[in-house]
């Protein structure tokens, strides 16, 4: 159970380093999890300045790394900075490194090829590349995936791509692991034996996901899909309306963590937004401090 954590920020839009530590303890020791992903999208990880990225994984392993795996985001559209990245976290202490496909610039698989072994090569960190079409605007393709599975540290995925064949044939022939990179997938992910998730909705039920892993991988699957029922309403009012990054902050203000606000080009949700949001944690039962 990991989730890609929000980067709180002060009134004034500088990185809230106390907050960062407070919210990494809370999801480690509240909410259940395995492991954190700093500086992915989530993060707002565009919008911060390498040496904040630096710091944040800092922050967050010095209050969290000795019980739960800091996987940091290294993943740019430019494989020198992204190979920068990945030294930095490296030298920060980070447990792993998340790359995303580079978006916009359009590479061949070739490229996406050989953009993730550079990184890859540049630190002895194990890697989870990060697949998500829908914001990068290529997938990494099946026979890309079989390629890039023979380097010894590239291990898992993150997938957000959502063809789950293509990835059903991937882990037939590979030891590639898979996380859910979408929460409206989780519990499929589970039934075609993924590791977990890098979740979103985790800020707020974590401990759920937790225990629908739990309850799934100990055969109780009815026992998993009731939670993922109860879990809908959450995944719908952060996942489905006003994006990731903004929700989840909104969110996390509702039950009593607040994490500042979001950076431009985000905007903060609106008081209609936040209504509609409380509504749909309450009919996931996940409690709010002013309910």
């Amino acid at each position: 159970m990991l989730t890609a954590m929000v980067t709180p920020f002060t009134s004034d839009g500088e990185v809230d380093f106390e907050a960062v530590q407070r919210l990494a303890t809370y999801l480690v020791d509240e909410q259940r999890h395995d492991g954190l992903i700093v500086n992915g999208t989530t993060g707002e990880s565009p919008t911060t300045t390498d040496d904040e990225k630096r710091r944040l994984v800092s922050a967050v392993l010095e209050a969290v790394g000795d019980r739960a795996t800091v996987v940091a985001g290294a993943g740019t559209n430019d494989t020198r900075h992204s190979i920068e990245l990945a030294k930095q976290a490296a030298d920060a202490g980070a447990h792993g490194l998340l790359v995303v496909t580079p978006y916009y610039n359009k590479p061949p698989q070739e490229g996406l090829y050989r953009h993730f072994t550079a990184v890859a090569d540049a630190t002895d960190l194990p890697v989870m590349l990060y697949d998500i079409p829908g914001r990068s605007g290529v997938p990494i393709q099946t026979e890309t995936l079989i390629r890039l599975a023979q380097h010894d540290r590239i291990v898992a995925v993150k997938d957000a791509k959502g063809d789950l064949f293509a990835a059903g044939q991937v882990m037939i022939a590979t030891d590639l692991a898979f996380y859910s990179g979408d929460d409206l997938l989780n519990l499929a992910w589970l039934s075609l034996g993924a590791a977990g998730f890098v979740s979103v909705v985790g800020h707020v039920v974590g401990a759920e996901l937790a225990r629908m892993i739990s309850l799934f991988r100990s055969g109780e699957v009815e026992q998993a899909r009731t939670i993922h029922e109860q879990l809908n309403p959450v995944v719908d009012g952060i996942m489905l309306r006003a994006g990731g990054a903004i929700m989840a902050k909104a969110a996390l203000g509702l039950v009593g963590m607040p994490v500042g606000p979001v950076r431009l080009p985000l905007v903060d949700a609106t008081q209609k937004q936040i209504a509609e949001l409380r509504a749909c944690l309450v009919a996931g039962g996940v409690k709010l401090t002013d309910a």
